[in-house]
């Protein structure tokens, strides 16, 4: 069981397990102290990353669970660069640190938001009233615009559809005259110089007018302007509907669309208002803060124990080797 906690901690923290088991017990207890401290951090990202990706990415179980499993990596990741680092510099340690406060202050109000939940759901009330307040007049303005508009063109059309119903009361027939041109043939009879008579013919067009009563084609209008109206009509209805309901579509939709810098306002609101807010903020920022510099603390006090000095040893042969197989390039060559 020892040995599998220490290569899991070797897996974890980047060590060699094979240096680290023929190593003295310092170094297995600074592995272990490592594994630790990555552990206590993996598992307060673990759960920040899970909670963001569900709450704000809006992904479901095995999306929040990547989100968790991401955060993890990243944070192994980062803290490697401390781990395994033989000798840091102070730009090492002071980047370090620096990442660790950002990290600290996000994941400080990714958790504010998850505990200040139903603090904030009571805030979000006055948020999206004032925002419904903003947004309410233009669209209201906007609808009555419309109304007015269909008011206007259904009046317009009523006179025209009043019009037609005069004209066909008052014509219900009109005369229609049509012309036809048919030939006739005419027959002309003339005594020629020696008297004999001669019968000539021609074909001569003839007009003729034909005058009828026909319905007037005003009516088969009423009925299509009368379709139209109705249709105007509808749209009216439709516009008013939405008129009495657009308070509620409104609110509806800002409160769909509530997202992660709005909540960051509304906590940002209730812990300027709120020292008790405020002071468990800052309990949570200052928490995190020192569990992101647990290891890089325990590197900065940490002595140079065997495991590092073996490393070393293992470059410096390493390099030695090279260093001779070079030489002996070189004699090769100048022979």
């Amino acid at each position: 069981m020892r040995n599998l906690w220490m290569r899991f901690g070797c897996f974890l923290t980047g060590y060699n397990y094979g240096i680290v088991r023929n190593s003295s017990e310092v170094a297995a207890k600074a592995v272990k102290r490592y594994t630790s401290a990555l552990l206590i951090v993996c598992i307060i990202w673990s759960f920040i990353g899970y909670s963001f990706t569900e709450r704000y990415l809006e992904g479901g179980l095995w999306e929040s669970i990547a989100g968790a499993v991401i955060a993890i990596i990243i944070i192994i990741q980062i803290e490697r660069q401390i781990i395994l680092s033989i000798n840091p510099s102070r730009w090492l340690y002071f980047s370090r640190g620096l990442i660790a406060t950002m990290m600290a202050l996000i994941g400080a109000v990714i958790v504010d938001q998850i505990i200040f939940k139903q603090d904030i759901e009571l805030e979000k009330v006055t948020f999206i009233e004032n925002r419904v307040k903003t947004a309410l007049p233009p669209k209201t303005a906007e609808l009555r615009n419309q109304i007015a508009a269909l008011d206007s063109a259904i009046t317009t059309k009523e006179e025209e559809r009043l019009a037609l119903i005069a004209d066909v009361a008052k014509n219900p027939n009109i005369k229609s005259v049509s012309s036809n041109i048919i030939p006739t043939v005419v027959s002309q009879t003339e005594v020629d110089s020696t008297g004999r008579t001669i019968t000539k013919q021609r074909v001569q067009n003839a007009k003729s007018v034909t005058v009828s009563d026909i319905p007037n084609p005003k009516a088969s209008m009423i009925e299509p302007v009368q379709k139209n109206i109705d249709d105007l009509r509808k749209q009216k209805d439709q516009k008013e509907t939405a008129l009495l309901n657009i308070r509620q579509q409104v609110e509806k939709d800002i409160s769909d669309k509530v997202g992660f810098l709005d909540e960051l306002e509304i906590m940002h609101s209730l812990i300027t208002r709120s020292n008790v807010a405020l002071g468990i903020w800052a309990l949570w920022f200052f928490f995190l803060l020192g569990l992101e510099l647990l290891v890089l603390i325990s590197k900065m006090n940490e002595k140079e124990n065997d495991y590092e000095k073996t490393v070393k040893h293992h470059m410096d042969l390493q390099v030695r080797k090279l260093e001779a197989l070079a030489r002996a390039a070189n004699g090769k060559v100048v022979n």
